[in-house]
């Protein structure tokens, strides 16, 4: 009843379950499905992954009462481009159905910040842990005998970085973490000082490599990976 009312969304039908919704998605096409994730037979997670494998055309956005990581993250990952909790008002969805429409990602203001404390907070090595193999302070170690000879001088130790998975480039993992921040192209391409253009391309190599189809999988691969703004 609330969707009929919003301004330029009709509705073409309503599934029970995740088999019916494939099978109403098949019959009427629509443009957006909104999906429940905990439905008998097929669940949303699997029916969301179905809906985008076999049309490419229909966009899904989560509208589930379970707000919890793990749906968020498993339903991102199959392909939804929007994820509301049920509590959203009118406004709230309409500009979600708007949004995947537009290609951008549909997400609500709470389900953004936890993303990105979750981003934030991703583990990282904890400062001062001494690393495997390397005695901690007080153990005595047998030393080898060493030649005699000059003085050698040492090069100046050098932090590691660590390797970036799917082959990404340092450039591609600074976009990646800002699209997980939530910033626009413009946006991005702003604060490294490219064009809108160079940001695309970028955009569209680390797709590529990581085989995610929109911003929403980007931001989910990123929190996978623990990719962040200054990571």
């Amino acid at each position: 009843m609330l969707l009929g009312l919003l301004p330029g969304i009709t509705v073409v039908g309503s599934a029970t379950d995740g088999e019916e919704a494939l099978r109403l998605v098949a019959e009427h096409a629509p443009d957006v499905v909104l999906m429940d994730l905990r439905m008998p037979r097929c669940d949303g997670v699997e029916a969301t992954r179905r809906v985008r494998a076999e049309h490419p055309g229909t966009e899904v956005v989560v509208l589930t009462t379970y707000a919890d990581d793990d749906s968020l993250f498993s339903a991102l990952q199959a392909g939804a481009r929007g994820f509301l909790t049920k509590d959203a008002g009118a406004e709230e969805i309409a500009r979600a159905v708007a949004d995947v429409r537009s290609g951008a990602a549909g997400l609500s203001p709470q389900v953004q910040l936890r993303l990105l404390e979750r981003l934030s907070s991703a583990p990282t090595a904890a400062a001062g842990t001494p690393a495997a193999g390397t005695p901690a302070a007080g153990t005595p170690v047998a030393e080898p005998p060493v030649a005699a000879g000059p003085p050698v001088a040492e090069p100046p130790a050098r932090a590691a970085r660590p390797a970036l998975p799917d082959g990404l480039t340092q450039r591609e993992a600074e976009v990646l973490a800002l699209i997980a921040s939530g910033l626009s192209n413009a946006e991005i391409a702003e604060r490294l000082f490219v064009s809108p253009a160079t940001v695309k391309t970028h955009i569209n190599n680390l797709f590529a490599k990581t085989a995610v189809r929109d911003r929403a999988q980007a931001v989910a691969y990123a929190f996978k990976h623990g990719i962040s703004e200054g990571s």
